[in-house]
């Protein structure tokens, strides 16, 4: 199998900006997925926010987590769980305002790492949404633009861990499936693996790095580039020891953002069909409330439902 994308962002900044430009294409077009090195985020602050984290599982969460999977029934399971995930779970808000102040249980020094943290990340996924630009050959700013409703755009933060699960052939960590929004940040444990993503039909590890920030594309980028970029399905395998830690941002649109392929990246009509589909035109926040029920099921079915659902939105421009 091929090598996992792997960019180191300070070569944009030298001769081999060319070379790490293409990179970045073929990570978009091939894997939806790759890692950045030298992002620009500093380590300190990613030790902290992983010191933090542990240590606010370690104290308010764990023992919850545990009660929670004994009253289902769960720590002796003997059959496959098709319909729950072993993780726990909390969601922080930043954008367009942020509710990290109305979280219970956080302490002062790391609801403030947070806000830190999700001001750096929320200047990366922007750098990096320009970097796509250039690279689909749009105006600078255009996917930005794309994704901003009336607000400006969504950004959060799932904070998740997976502790060793007793059965990890019996129930996975978190089951397959795409993520809805736009471009989505994941700082993630670099000592335990399980997240894996789907490529030409096999399971491929996404490797732990120490300091890295792996990136992947939602559903709205597969639309916006009317399928030049895809979402990709990928999941967590639970592990039997280690508590692997998983902070998930995500840059999605706003609410009410109107979602639908660039007009330069679609082809006008032709002979040539597979290049003429055309993605649909509709709001995030409709796409949203179907992908609740939806979302460990295929995505296409969803893109398909939203063409019928928002046909009133008027036709899509082509190049």
């Amino acid at each position: 199998m091929e090598n996992f994308p792997v960019i180191n962002l300070e070569k944009l900044n030298g001769e081999e900006k060319g070379a790490t430009m293409e990179k970045i294409k073929d990570a978009c077009e091939n894997w939806g997925f790759f890692e950045l090195l030298n992002h620009g985020i500093s380590h300190e602050l990613m030790d902290a926010v992983e010191r933090l984290t542990k240590e606010h599982y370690k104290k308010c969460l764990e023992q919850r987590f545990k009660q929670l999977m004994a009253s289902k029934g769960l720590e002796g399971v003997q059959a496959e769980v098709h319909d729950m995930d072993w993780e726990s779970t909390f969601h922080l808000r930043h954008l367009p305002y942020s509710n990290i102040s109305e979280i219970p249980d956080l302490q002062d020094d790391y609801r403030k790492i947070m806000k830190e943290f999700a001001v750096k990340l929320e200047k990366l996924a922007e750098e990096l949404l320009e970097l796509l630009d250039e690279n689909l050959g749009l105006e600078k700013g255009y996917l930005k633009k794309a994704l901003c409703g009336s607000k400006g755009p969504s950004f959060g933060t799932k904070v998740s861990n997976y502790p060793p699960c007793p059965k990890p052939e019996l129930i996975e960590g978190l089951r397959a499936h795409t993520d809805a929004g736009g471009i989505i940040l994941l700082f993630q444990d670099d000592k335990v693996s399980g997240l894996q993503l789907l490529k030409d039909g096999h399971w491929i590890d996404v490797p732990p790095m120490r300091h890295s920030i792996v990136i992947n594309l939602g559903d709205q980028l597969e639309v916006i580039t009317n399928g030049k970029y895809k979402s990709v399905l990928h999941r967590v395998i639970a592990q039997t020891d280690g508590n692997r830690m998983s902070i998930a941002s995500f840059y999605n649109p706003g609410s009410d953002a109107v979602i639908y392929p660039a007009p330069a990246l679609v082809e006008k009509e032709g002979d040539d069909e597979e290049k003429n589909h055309v993605y649909p035109k509709f709001v995030f926040d409709d796409y949203m409330k179907l992908y609740a029920g939806l979302k460990f099921q295929a995505k296409e079915p969803r893109f398909e439902a939203m063409r019928g659902a928002t046909s009133g939105l008027g036709p899509i421009a082509t190049a």
